[in-house]
């Protein structure tokens, strides 16, 4: 806030530096809040700079940080075609200012957004290579630096070939940019040609996030978990497969010969396509009674059973 006294102005900055920016509901937000925030001169970032690294001043510290939250926003938008979330990528940064602000000395005579920008960028390539794809893409500091300059070169080459009028364009690299590429970025071809493989196919995240709208998102570990041989699973298999031998044959044994002869050919002895075992009235002729009295003494033996089985179990 500025007031404005005669030909004098003075400029008032408030207690709290963290207040400028208020509770946001959207990136948007976020971003245009952000870019509204006053930038410090040389002398106030001297200034702050001092009190932190001197009295370990946390006031000072938010003032350097909100400052230059533009720039982790400018620097994150060079990482969207990689298709991470947005958000996600300004977060990171944001991680890699404070790094920077808490190790930025003032009596090196330069600025602190020179000094941040290298720990913005190398706190969002490593998010990057961590959440890209499935298979981590780069792990030696010459195949970090072949990731994130081969898709700017590719677009390069395209560029030269257009310009020449040239009448089609590979999608892949050929011989001789392979061999441009190897030989600016000092690596293998070999490395290359890998990378540019892994970079443009088709993989997939082994276990997606759920998306924006709350969707679950279903990758290969949904399918390639073998189920069966889950310690759960395998106890209650058996648990069943007991039940269904020794548990039946316990059940049986504790009925009489009649009740068990009409569960026998009611329930065990007939086949998958209902062929087999004996109806209630071909029971009812077996034994002289009606076919009611066939189901009742069924009904009877199978509560018996029943209360046997859980008495097993």
């Amino acid at each position: 806030m500025n007031i404005q006294s005669g030909t004098a102005t003075m400029t008032l900055a408030p207690a709290n530096p963290w207040a400028l920016v208020p509770a946001l509901g959207n990136l948007d937000a976020y971003i245009s809040a952000v870019n509204r925030l006053p930038l410090l001169t040389h002398e106030e970032e001297q200034t702050y700079a001092r009190q932190l690294k001197d009295n370990n001043d946390v006031d000072a510290a938010g003032r350097l940080v909100m400052s230059h939250l533009r720039l982790v926003v400018s620097i994150s938008r060079q990482y969207l075609g990689y298709g991470l979330p947005h958000g996600d990528l300004i977060q990171e940064g944001n991680v890699g200012l404070m790094k920077a602000v808490k190790r930025f000395d003032p009596d090196q005579g330069v600025r602190l957004v020179s000094y941040a920008m290298h720990w913005i960028k190398a706190e969002i390539h490593e998010y990057i290579l961590k959440n890209w794809r499935m298979v981590k893409v780069a792990t030696t500091k010459a195949q970090r630096k072949l990731f994130f300059n081969l898709r700017s070169m590719k677009q390069g080459f395209k560029a030269d070939a257009a310009a020449a009028d040239a009448a089609t364009h590979r999608d892949t690299l050929s011989d001789s940019e392979i061999s441009a590429v190897a030989a600016q970025l000092n690596v293998k071809r070999e490395e290359v040609i890998e990378m540019e493989t892994r970079m443009s196919g088709g993989d997939v995240l082994l276990d997606p996030a759920p998306s924006d709208d709350g969707e679950q998102a279903f990758g290969p570990i949904a399918y390639l978990a073998d189920g069966s041989h889950e310690p759960t699973a395998m106890i209650e298999s058996r648990q069943r497969d007991a039940l269904a031998t020794d548990g039946i044959a316990t059940a049986l044994a504790s009925l009489d010969d009649r009740s068990r002869r009409i569960v026998e050919e009611r329930w065990l002895k007939v086949n998958d396509d209902g062929t087999g075992g004996m109806t209630l009235h071909e029971l009812a002729a077996v034994y002289g009674v009606s076919a009611e009295r066939i189901r009742q003494i069924e009904v009877a033996a199978m509560k018996k059973m029943k209360k046997a089985l859980a008495e097993y179990a």
